[in-house]
């Protein structure tokens, strides 16, 4: 594995991390005081409802970057996970996460 690679895969991590973060920050700023206007009531509720889809989806995927990271420090970057043989470079390059092959990726 080359350090690109790696660097990338700490990169996006990293961006992740940021993104929930942000989103746990946000969401304590909304536990504040409500507002009396209905309008910004209701712009904070759907705030809340784009908060409460964006946090288990950023939280997976950071999970998923997490463990690419660990299987290319332990040399096992790049090999699928079901059958064992290499994941195509085109796939990794899409999507640096990937843990399997296309054809067992289709099969699951």
């Amino acid at each position: 594995m080359d350090t690109d690679t790696l660097d990338l895969l700490h990169a996006r991590r990293a961006e992740l991390a940021e993104r929930l973060d942000r989103i746990h920050r946000d969401r304590t700023q909304a536990d504040g005081p409500v507002s009396p206007d209905f309008a910004d009531q209701a712009q904070q509720r759907e705030n809340d409802e784009v908060l409460d889809r964006l946090e288990p989806s950023t939280a997976e995927q950071l999970r998923q970057f997490e463990h690419a990271i660990q299987r290319a420090e332990s040399g096992a970057y790049g090999i699928c996970e079901v059958c064992g043989e290499p994941i195509d470079m085109r796939r990794l390059a899409l999507l640096p996460q990937a843990t399997a092959c296309t054809a067992c990726a289709e099969a699951a």
